[in-house]
């Protein structure tokens, strides 16, 4: 089980972007996958809405990139501090190919033993459903109670989530787009799911494409694209890009064992 650290923070100073741009007067922020680490995403929420405020006005939206649940300790309640957040400000959500296995996993046992094997079983635990007796219980028997345990509302905010977002010539989506297909063409499982063919492929997307899914070590930006997930579940390290005008800047949460780890390297 992952320990509460205590969380340090760095902000990187914005740095022109040539070419690609939000509408004047806007401002975007865009989260990589949290995966349940709510400790570095609580503090994260605080960072960001400091950035913000610090800033001159603007219409600012927040993009959760998907992979909100699974492998981190506390799914449910990154569910319930997304939820919370999007009451006070504009926050707009991706849907991650996690989500997509959660919410299929009440229907059909083959997803579920799918979705367990691969950190489903701590998005279950998260919920009020008895560590004890978890082992004892059926396919069947689990699916009735998440049912019982997880609260509509959870499941009407993820499923409520968008599959592509275009800002300006940004592009948000949660794993990447086919080349070379039109956006209003992408499949859905594409959008979720694909990782060599996108990441392979250098030419231009007619967007910059910002995205979670692919985890990388640090932020990788390349001319057509921009990955930020950096494996926040087991790197203590999460990921936010912020876009204004041509400024692109990060911001990150750290825990105590990532900070140390930086420190050493």
């Amino acid at each position: 089980m992952i320990r509460r650290f205590r969380q340090i923070f760095t902000t990187a100073e914005p740095e022109p972007a040539p070419g690609a741009t939000v509408p004047a007067g806007e401002r975007v922020y865009a989260i990589g996958d949290i995966h349940g680490r709510l400790d570095l995403f609580e503090q994260l929420i605080a960072t960001i809405d400091a950035d913000d405020a610090r800033r001159r006005p603007a219409e600012t939206t927040v993009i959760l990139l998907g992979d909100l649940v699974d492998r981190g300790p506390d799914s449910a309640g990154v569910i319930a501090a997304a939820r919370a957040w999007g009451e006070r400000r504009k926050l707009r959500v991706l849907a991650g190919n996690h989500e997509e296995m959660f919410l299929a996993s009440f229907d059909d046992v083959d997803v579920l033993r799918h979705f367990l094997r691969f950190g489903g079983r701590e998005t279950v635990l998260s919920y009020p459903i008895e560590r004890a007796g978890y082992r004892e219980l059926t396919l069947e028997q689990l699916q009735q109670r998440m049912r019982e345990a997880v609260p509509a509302d959870d499941l009407d905010f993820l499923r409520a989530a968008e599959d592509a977002i275009v800002v300006g010539d940004y592009l948000f989506v949660h794993a990447g787009i086919r080349p070379g297909v039109p956006l209003e063409e992408q499949k859905t499982r594409d959008l979720r799911w694909i990782r060599e063919r996108f990441i392979a492929h250098e030419g231009d997307h007619g967007h910059v494409v910002v995205h979670g899914h692919t985890i990388t070590p640090e932020v990788e930006e390349m001319p057509n694209r921009i990955g930020i997930d950096t494996g926040a579940f087991m790197s203590g390290r999460l990921t936010a890009l912020g876009l204004e005008g041509s400024e692109r800047w990060y911001l990150t949460a750290r825990d105590a064992i990532a900070r140390a780890d930086d420190q050493a390297a």
